[in-house]
């Protein structure tokens, strides 16, 4: 079967693997599309994501949907044949963490397609994949495979705001108008938030936070944009950048909230701290998800206009075109990988 594998920096393979067959408590799931993230972009750019390094080839990818093909032995959930998306998160249940209802930072989880831990996990990046069958979600009624395919991403941007506390009719600022960016501007506008503003450096990019529902957007480079709000109640960093987090920490008001959920550079970065002081700001950081997942399905199933974030889709067999579309943000928003040719 074939799947996408990454050797190291600027190394990504289409590569045949064996089909693996699920083992007990697992399912196999015939893969339709893969979401390309900015993590896997980052293992392509780079050789690795915040502070996490490639050590070993990994199959990419976490954002998938299929159908089920089979169980392993003692294995239930949704008849083989029905469309589902797939958690990429296994906690181990048993850290303190987990314990105290945040499995998402769980010590010792295991997430698809990530270096974190060594041997590393191998992604869904591939024809088909084995998963603990308890991971497995029937879409909702109404949903598709192809809108289904931003549940991973939008699980994300739900948790960002959750993470922000109470948006309801406050001024939300996200700064980052990639795929998150976007999608925490939806996430905002489903919790209520009453104006979203976006600052990014592209106007592609800018135009589709528009269509995400953001009713103001800011060039980032340009400190005379009349769209500048002198100050908002809570600010989302989904850029990644130190600069990104400088704009959140000044324009957020006195005793308001910033969430950073773009994964920074690895090492030490450079931020506004006095601010943090002299404003008592509250600085969150926000790690992918949990229960958001089925949140985020829900969502999904009642808002066709999240189509019109899927960008473009490519067969599996031109995975490295996919991936410098979607590393092209002036020309893309989520792009997916189709694997519907794949035996």
């Amino acid at each position: 079967m074939p799947a996408c594998v990454i050797h190291g920096r600027g190394d990504l393979r289409v590569a045949e693997l064996p089909v693996p067959r699920p083992g007990p408590g697992q399912a196999l799931v015939a893969v339709r599309y893969g979401g390309v993230c900015g993590s896997d972009l980052h293992y392509w750019r780079h050789g690795g994501v915040g502070d996490f390094r490639l050590r070993e080839p990994m199959v990419l990818g976490h954002e998938v949907v299929g159908t089920v093909v089979e169980y392993g032995p003692g294995a239930a959930g949704p008849a083989p044949g029905t469309a589902v998306a797939v958690h990429p998160a296994t906690p181990c249940g048993m850290c303190p963490e987990c314990g105290g209802g945040r499995r998402n930072v769980c010590r010792d989880t295991r997430y698809l397609g990530s270096a974190a831990r060594f041997p590393h996990v191998q992604g869904g990046f591939a024809a088909r994949v084995v998963v603990p069958a308890e991971q497995v979600r029937p879409l909702p009624p109404g949903l598709g495979l192809r809108r289904a395919a931003l549940a991973e991403p939008l699980s994300v941007a739900l948790h960002a705001v959750r993470r922000a506390g109470e948006v309801r009719g406050r001024h939300v600022l996200v700064t980052g108008a990639g795929p998150i960016g976007c999608l925490v501007v939806a996430a905002a506008k489903a919790a209520g938030a009453a104006d979203v503003t976006v600052t990014d450096l592209l106007p592609e990019a800018l135009e589709y936070a528009r269509a995400a529902g953001a009713g103001t957007v800011v060039r980032a480079d340009d400190p005379g944009d009349a769209g500048w709000p002198d100050e908002v109640d809570v600010a989302v960093e989904a850029s990644g950048v130190a600069a990104g987090l400088d704009a959140c920490l000044r324009r957020v008001r006195r005793g308001g909230v910033v969430v950073q959920v773009g994964m920074l550079p690895p090492g030490h970065s450079s931020f506004a701290g006095n601010l943090v002081v002299s404003r008592e700001i509250e600085l969150r950081g926000a790690f992918r998800f949990d229960t958001e997942f089925d949140e985020a399905l829900t969502l999904l199933a009642a808002e066709p206009a999240f189509d019109g974030l899927v960008s473009a889709v490519v067969p599996v067999g031109e995975a490295e075109r996919a991936f410098a579309l979607a590393a092209d943000r002036s020309r893309s928003c989520k792009v997916l990988l189709d694997f519907a040719a794949a035996p």
